[in-house]
């Protein structure tokens, strides 16, 4: 895994306010909570990628950078790391901005892999990119 960005890499795919109910005994957003919002980020763009809907199989190479305060929005970035015969590879950043001084900061990012499935939950091929064209 690269070392953390000075600007987002990726499309923006999804946004949300960190809440109190997501906090630790410390006031900061649990490690958890981030996850699941960046699988639900990986999600949708793989969901794009293979036309299609997909599977979680793995999670890779996470790196949290700093804390995430309550109240804090949160922006997900994705970017295809790699498409085989029926999974995809997704980079996932997470980044914050901070309301007083405008400037962001990356706070976490990591790979999660899923897989093509049918409608019966079966794998299924992901079309490449030329594919979906024609």
């Amino acid at each position: 895994m690269q070392s953390p960005n000075h600007t987002p890499t990726g499309n923006l795919t999804l946004q949300t306010i960190t809440m109190p109910a997501d906090t630790n005994p410390f006031g900061d957003i649990f490690g958890g909570w981030l996850m699941a919002q960046m699988d639900i980020a990986g999600a949708i763009h793989a969901n794009e990628v293979s036309l299609g809907r997909v599977t979680t199989v793995a999670v890779g190479s996470m790196v949290f950078i700093r804390p995430v305060p309550v109240g804090t929005v949160i922006s997900c970035y994705t970017s295809t790391l790699r498409i085989g015969n029926t999974s995809i590879r997704v980079k996932v950043e997470v980044w914050i901005k901070d309301f007083l001084t405008h400037q962001i900061s990356q706070v976490t990012q990591g790979e999660y892999i899923y897989v093509a499935i049918d409608e019966f939950g079966q794998k299924r091929p992901v079309l490449k990119a030329s594919q979906n064209s024609e």
